[in-house]
């Protein structure tokens, strides 16, 4: 498979920064406790100075969701959402150890961090505008589709893996306890976003490498070289 941004969101989001990681040997008998805890801790001393929505990477992506015709009150990148409910409840529930890891680390540098089953995506993976025909699964099952011209995650059969961009992953490859191999992609559009996303996936695979034991494979991707080859 492949993963990229086409080039007709890299025209349109110039300061775009992503970086990738590849996992095999994804499983849910380990603990992530101490890695969460410290990114979770970061997040709370941000936290302290101001709001989620003062943060200069909350507000590049309110700037992105506008310009993409999307109220950005009313649709929220994934990385602020997180960071309301973290700020007002204190911490967030605990679902897989992969994805407790992630939610913690967008949290720390409130970038939003997507993860996909890639036994549950067909072919290649393109953040893309959309034509509308594609298929969405919301976690209660329900079947969606995204409105035309919208960003999506979309795979070769069409299905979309995460509508608005950043703003809502599909149930349908979400991780669960059977998950063995996964995508995981951040990404970010402040200024310096290159260098938090690079520095944001070092830490991330050093992490996935001490708690499972295995070597994930890593990519910053760029306007000149937007494809990632699993």
């Amino acid at each position: 498979m492949y993963f990229r941004h086409s080039s007709d969101i890299w025209s349109a989001f110039p300061e775009l920064a992503a970086g990738v990681l590849y996992v095999e040997g994804i499983h849910p008998d380990v603990s992530a406790a101490d890695y969460v805890t410290q990114f979770e801790a970061a997040a709370k001393a941000r936290l302290t100075d101001a709001a989620e929505s003062d943060l200069p990477e909350i507000q590049a992506w309110r700037r992105g969701f506008s310009r993409m015709g999307l109220k950005p009150t009313q649709y929220r990148s994934a990385s602020e959402a997180l960071l309301r409910r973290f700020r007002k409840e204190g911490t967030l529930p605990r679902i897989h150890p992969l994805i407790d890891l992630c939610n913690a680390a967008s949290l720390a540098y409130a970038v939003p961090i997507a993860v996909f089953d890639l036994d549950k995506v067909a072919g290649h993976l393109e953040v893309r505008r959309a034509a509308g025909s594609e298929i969405y699964v919301t976690f209660a099952g329900e079947t969606e589709h995204p409105e035309p011209q919208e960003v999506i995650f979309a795979d070769q059969e069409g299905r979309a893996h995460a509508r608005r961009w950043t703003n809502r992953q599909s149930g349908h490859s979400a991780v669960r306890e059977e998950t063995e191999r996964v995508l995981i992609v951040a990404e970010g559009l402040h200024a310096g976003a290159a260098s938090d996303v690079e520095r944001l996936i070092d830490e991330l695979g050093a992490a996935i490498r001490s708690v499972w034991s295995v070597n994930p494979r890593t990519a910053i991707l760029e306007r000149l070289a937007p494809r990632f080859d699993s």
